[in-house]
């Protein structure tokens, strides 16, 4: 199991990194709200991998039988390997790349506030909330413990919905 886990871990974890990065230079340009759909869709796209793993698994190694809790336990392994590849890319581009990201992202929220109608005292709270989360955010620890979630609910599903659809009592 170590080497499916691994190997398909570590696809799925690349896939993830290099849709990332490739986003990296269309920041501005698509703004927040598209990068978080792109940024999602890239996830749930470099999840395929953990479906494809574990049927390569259950295939290869297992003659083509696989209990939905073996299947389960494989997936979250490349889940969990997925995803801290995930965060060492965002630690990457946000510490080295973009260092100026959430500079940019309190900006936009304030605006976006501000073009809600929102009140004064409002727009004056969210830059402050926003102030306070940047000095967190720019703790490397904090920041990959936030960038860890983004990506391992998302894989979770998956491997629950792969463990399901690719679980065969017997083989044939």
């Amino acid at each position: 199991m170590k080497r499916y886990v691994l190997t398909f871990g570590l696809l799925s974890g690349a896939a993830a990194a290099a849709m990332m990065l490739a986003w990296v230079p269309y920041i501005d340009t698509l703004g927040f709200e598209y990068g978080a759909v792109f940024g999602y869709t890239a996830i749930v796209a470099a999840f395929l991998f953990v479906f494809f793993g574990i049927k390569a698994y259950r295939d290869n190694e297992l003659g083509g039988a696989i209990t939905f809790g073996r299947a389960f336990a494989a997936g979250l392994l490349m889940t969990i390997i997925s995803s801290l590849c995930y965060v060492a890319a965002w630690q990457f581009v946000y510490f080295r790349i973009t260092p100026d990201f959430f500079d940019k992202y309190a900006a936009y929220s304030t605006a976006k506030a501000r073009a809600a109608g929102e009140s004064e005292e409002k727009i004056a709270s969210t830059a402050r909330e926003m102030t306070e989360f940047k000095k967190l955010y720019d703790k490397p620890l904090v920041n990959a413990a936030f960038t860890f979630i983004e990506p391992f609910p998302v894989g979770v599903l998956m491997t629950l919905v792969s463990a399901a659809a690719l679980r065969k009592k017997t083989a044939g």
